[in-house]
């Protein structure tokens, strides 16, 4: 194999999605944890990510998720009224303050979840949309799964403690980016700081809403379980994070390690682009083709979150055989882009055919097998 070097510069660190090891650099409370990029998947931190937890009314996101689908496609629109059974009125904990009998509108019903976190309403939402909270809780699990929340079981639509109602940090880190990539005209409900229904005006429990951090959501989540827990997103100059901490023992130091991690991934990393979709990266030499090189390209946009620290230490390599035999057609892999940093996993990306090569014919291939067995061995003969 070849080993084709196209530059080293300063550009890389931790390479790793959500499913790889991050750099640990910080320490937490928290029983469980996760810091992740949004656009690129990194994770800056993790501290057992994938540890089954009570995740508390951090799970209402589904609910939610699960309402602003019917939104999207068209099934629900927000003047839709759903009734309010006995059990949704008599349900305790946080509360919406709904009234048996009334019927309320879905705007309300989501302002009433993510603002109050009222548990009256994901009962309200759930009998609406299922017939039963059970069934709904049964949905939300299978919906769950065709996203990729493989270590979630949904009993309830509110967080209610059970010992089988379980989530993942990292499930969490997953569903809010869902969340945030695929409702963008109703995700504003989660920066909403209070809200008023039947008289009541309470504010949103998410600390970081109310300081300068670039918080833009989503839920807190406290039981006696689960312990104090968050699910925090938060962008600046276009660059967004993803935090989920859970089993901190109080509301003071889940704002203050909410904070201070948020703060720590700002600072220490960056994104960087290396190349855009389509974006030539080198050129190969084509053997019995009827050009001599092609380009070689990525598909998609190629954006690194690294250690700033780390950005001179990086290494860009194209690695592949060559010449490379013909015929050859477009989009077919031909290398693999290796990007690495001393002390840090190496992120390997395919590079496909920028174009399409035909073969030469019978007498083309012949001459330049030919041209290749004279000048070739002629070649050979210098280097030795």
């Amino acid at each position: 194999m070849t080993y084709l070097r196209l530059f080293v510069y300063a550009m890389i660190g931790a390479l790793l999605c959500l499913a790889a090891g991050p750099v640990a650099a910080v320490e937490t409370q928290a029983k469980q944890a996760i810091l992740a990029d949004f656009e690129t998947g990194s994770v800056l931190f993790e501290k057992n990510a994938d540890e089954s937890m009570a995740p508390s009314s951090m799970s209402k996101l589904m609910t939610i998720y699960m309402v602003f689908e019917r939104l999207r496609d068209g099934r629900l629109s927000l003047e839709d009224k759903l009734p309010v059974s006995t059990k949704a009125w008599r349900k305790g904990g946080s509360k919406m303050f709904v009234k048996e009998g009334d019927r309320v509108s879905i705007e309300d019903l989501i302002r009433g979840v993510v603002v109050q976190s009222g548990n009256d309403a994901c009962i309200v939402i759930a009998e609406g949309l299922a017939g039963s909270e059970e069934i709904f809780a049964e949905e939300m699990t299978e919906r769950g799964r065709e996203l990729g929340l493989e270590n979630t079981v949904f009993k309830n639509a509110t967080g209610w403690p059970d010992l089988g109602h379980t989530m993942t940090a990292r499930d969490l880190a997953i569903l809010t980016k869902r969340t945030v990539q695929d409702f963008p005209e109703y995700f504003h409900y989660y920066a909403e700081k209070n809200f008023t229904y039947n008289g009541i005006h309470q504010s949103n429990r998410n600390p970081l809403l109310y300081k300068n951090l670039g918080a833009d959501g989503l839920k807190t989540g406290h039981t006696e379980l689960g312990k104090f827990g968050l699910v925090v997103s938060a962008e600046r100059k276009g660059r967004r994070l993803i935090l989920v901490l859970n089993g901190l023992p109080n509301v003071r130091t889940r704002s203050k390690e909410s904070e201070r991690l948020l703060e720590w991934g700002f600072r220490e990393f960056n994104n960087y682009k290396l190349f855009s979709a389509g974006e030539t990266v080198t050129q190969a030499s084509v053997w019995l083709g009827d050009v001599d090189q092609m380009p070689l390209v990525v598909e998609n946009d190629l954006v690194i979150t690294i250690p700033k620290k780390s950005r001179r230490k990086m290494q860009v390599s194209a690695l592949f055989e060559e010449p490379v035999p013909t015929p050859i057609r477009v989009g077919q892999q031909i290398a693999l882009l290796q990007v690495s940093a001393p002390g840090f996993e190496t992120l390997e990306v395919p590079l496909v055919a920028g174009e399409g090569v035909g073969q030469l014919g019978l007498l083309g291939r012949l001459a330049s097998a030919l041209n290749y067995l004279i000048w070739g061995s002629l070649e050979e003969l210098r280097q030795q």
